[in-house]
């Protein structure tokens, strides 16, 4: 480790040198916190859900588990993959029920009510990124696939998650990691008590967190990829209401390892690890407040946030590297852009409620957002340095969605869930180097329903439809008479079966079928993605999670899918890598959450099958990754050593076939890979105070 690092980290460890203040209260006598035991996705959810793939996952279902990139915190949601194709700082790419969802596109993610995903992004349409969340700092995620939850909107045809955080961390912590290839990071992070009134069940707090990271990677260029993560919150709670504030701010700058040829690194003229463009990469920030607030009143529940997001990205790709005859400087290409977020979510439940005679709980919710976007843009450039606008934008769109939902419990064995939404869209083109570009307004209504039966003998039968839709980029939607659809239709269905009639074992069972009528297509050679034919999936998902002793914990998840494009002639009708095979797998021995003492687990990770191009000729290599981890716990300290990729397996994170052309060789189609990255160890030891 440099002197660099050295300063960086003590810099961050700095604030836990200094002692705490003990807690202030007025009134206060000694607290005694109870026990919680959460399980997360083992929890019994018979009655509460409304869907088998439904769920919570808590921090100890993504912390128990070593994970290589962040990112990777989504594989929490069963037949879910993250993987990379450019290394860095640059957004996952994900993976679920046979979408190659990009960096984000159909999957809606979000932060405690605030939107992860990015809509007209300059790198690709719903563009997730996940780097700054501090994980540490996420209490749980809940999930939910398809489209039959009237609170999911925009780009949530595969699915949601949101992202809950600590309010009161469980114990302050001071955290170090190092590990091969030049990998440091160094975590401070608790809760301040301020003057509460614990005996009328008052209390608030500030909690707080600061990170640094910093990578290199196996990569013949190194990523250099240092992050900066920050987070402040101030909560206040009572018997019936809470209030938060939370600002957090991210700072990442990284050198890209992009996909390159196979046909080069099988002839051995490049290494798994080379690039052909060593310039490539890229910086990016954002920095949110979200105000939220829930207040109980009976059975009245009401929740409300408002935000607000600053968003910087500036990228340098190359992924045909010299195709272009007309650029003899190469195929460079940045992508920048900087916008404001602003927006809103309030919704109010009343529990209870008599429908037709029939004991009912009644939603209604207003979600708002508009994104401000200023300079997105496409240029060429070599070496990071500009040669030509291709075009540039300020976009503003905005965006009202209004939901109702209705549970309604016909007897105890059967309950409904119709819900309705309604979406209106705004996409203004304010200035812009193309011309012809018209304002467009757009709205859709989207209808969902679900029926529950059960449970019966700790079963419990789901029936699931609904519509949902995803908004197109507005530079194609208002580009006058070639434009695109500005919101497409996307319509699912699902049958499901939740079970826990095996003592200690909770099992769930989907088979699910969902409809696009486009299919948003990732293009490589200009790293977007594009409107592409209808299309069409269906697939079964089976899950089990085993808990028979405190010390040993084991879970199974199977993802199969068959997705064709519906208007392509059959024999060119497959959709690129939309994998057909996933499948997860771990157990965790010893000590479980943060209890004392030795503790091991092991997980297994692989896709399989996944056809590069509609005809299905080239094919993904299958990818199976195993990592590790090992260490012991004390009452204040633990230290542990993780091993990504146990078996050293020389797989693919990604594979595309396309046409590009390295330097001093002749144009041709390919397949482009991004390895795995080999076998590594990484030491990381906490003080918990």
């Amino acid at each position: 480790m440099n002197s660099r690092h050295f300063s960086l980290l003590a810099l961050v460890l700095t604030p836990a040198l200094y002692a705490q203040q003990p807690p202030t209260t007025t009134n206060s006598k000694p607290e005694v916190l109870p026990e919680i035991v959460i399980e997360g996705k083992a929890d019994d959810l018979l009655g509460k859900t409304d869907a088998a793939s439904k769920g919570h996952a808590s921090q100890a279902d993504f912390l128990a588990r070593p994970l290589l990139r962040r990112g990777e915190i989504v594989e929490a949601i069963p037949g879910m993959i993250a993987t990379q194709h450019a290394g860095g700082g640059k957004a996952n790419q994900y993976f679920l029920r046979g979408f190659n969802l990009d960096h984000g596109t159909d999957f809606a993610m979000s932060l405690e009510g605030m939107p992860l995903n990015m809509r007209t992004h300059a790198h690709g349409q719903g563009y997730t990124d996940l780097n700054p969340l501090i994980p540490e700092l996420v209490e749980s995620l809940d999930y939910a696939k398809g489209t039959y939850t009237a609170a999911n909107g925009d780009l949530s045809t595969a699915g949601s998650a949101d992202f809950l955080m600590w309010d009161l961390l469980p114990q302050n912590l001071v955290k170090t990691e190092f590990g091969q290839f030049n990998y440091y990071r160094a975590l401070v992070a608790g809760t301040q008590r301020l003057p509460s009134d614990l005996e009328r069940g008052v209390q608030q707090g500030l909690t707080y967190a600061l990170e640094y990271n910093y990578y290199d990677g196996p990569w013949t260029q190194p990523e250099e990829y240092s992050r900066w993560n920050g987070l402040l919150r101030w909560f206040k709670t009572d018997d019936d209401s809470k209030l938060s504030v939370t600002f957090m701010g991210y700072r990442g700058s990284w050198t890209s390892t992009d996909q390159i040829p196979s046909a080069l690194v099988n002839a051995g003229t490049l290494g798994r690890y080379d690039s052909l463009d060593p310039t490539a990469g890229g910086e990016s920030e954002r920095y949110s407040l979200n105000i939220a607030f829930e207040h109980r009143d009976d059975d009245v529940a009401t929740r409300a946030n408002l935000f607000g997001i600053y968003y910087l990205l500036d990228i340098y790709s190359n992924f045909t590297y010299q195709l272009n005859p007309g650029l003899p400087t190469g195929d460079q290409f940045q992508q920048a852009e900087q916008r404001w977020v602003l927006g809103g979510n309030v919704s109010r439940t009343w529990e209870k409620r008599e429908l037709m005679g029939i004991e009912s709980d009644l939603t209604f919710g207003l979600q708002t957002r508009s994104d401000l976007i200023g300079g997105i843009g496409l240029w060429q450039t070599q070496q990071r340095h500009r040669h030509a606008m291709i075009r540039q934008d300020d976009i503003m769109e905005s965006s009202a969605g209004l939901y109702g939902e209705a549970v309604t419990r016909w007897a105890p064995w059967f309950r409904t869930v119709i819900g309705l939404r309604g979406d209106l869209y705004y996409f203004d083109p304010v200035k812009s180097t193309v011309a012809g570009l018209d304002a467009e307004t757009a709205g859709i209504v989207s209808p969902k329903f679900s029926a529950i039966f059960g449970p019966w003998k700790k079963n419990e039968l789901y029936l699931n439809f609904g519509t949902g839709f995803h908004s197109n980029d507005a530079r194609g939607v208002t580009a006058g008479v070639n434009s695109a659809d500005a919101l497409v239709r996307t319509m699912g269905g699902e049958i499901g079966l939740r079970t826990q009639a095996i003592r200690d074992m909770t099992t769930t069972l989907a088979l699910f079928w969902l409809q696009s009528d486009s299919e948003l297509v990732y293009a490589g050679d200009s790293g977007t993605n594009k409107p592409g034919d209808g299309s069409e999936r269906y697939g079964i998902e089976i899950a089990n999670y085993w808990r028979p002793k405190t010390w040993f914990t084991a879970d199974a998840e199977l993802a199969l899918t068959h997705a064709r494009f519906m208007t392509a002639p059959a024999g060119a009708n497959h959709i690129p890598n939309s994998i057909p095979i996933m499948f997860s797998g771990g157990f965790n021995l010893g000590a479980q959450g943060n209890a004392p003492g030795w503790f091991a687990g092991s997980r297994l990770r692989m896709f399989a099958n996944s056809p590069l191009e509609a005809t299905d000729t080239y094919r993904g290599r299958d990818s199976v990754q195993v990592n590790a981890t090992a260490g012991r716990r004390w009452k204040n300290w633990e230290v542990a050593l993780d091993c990504m990729n146990l078996l050293n397996r020389n797989d693919n994170d990604i594979s595309y076939y396309y046409q590009s052309q390295a330097p001093g060789r002749p144009a041709a189609n390919d397949t482009h890979v991004h390895a795995v990255e080999p076998r590594m160890f990484r030491m990381r030891v906490t003080y918990r105070f």
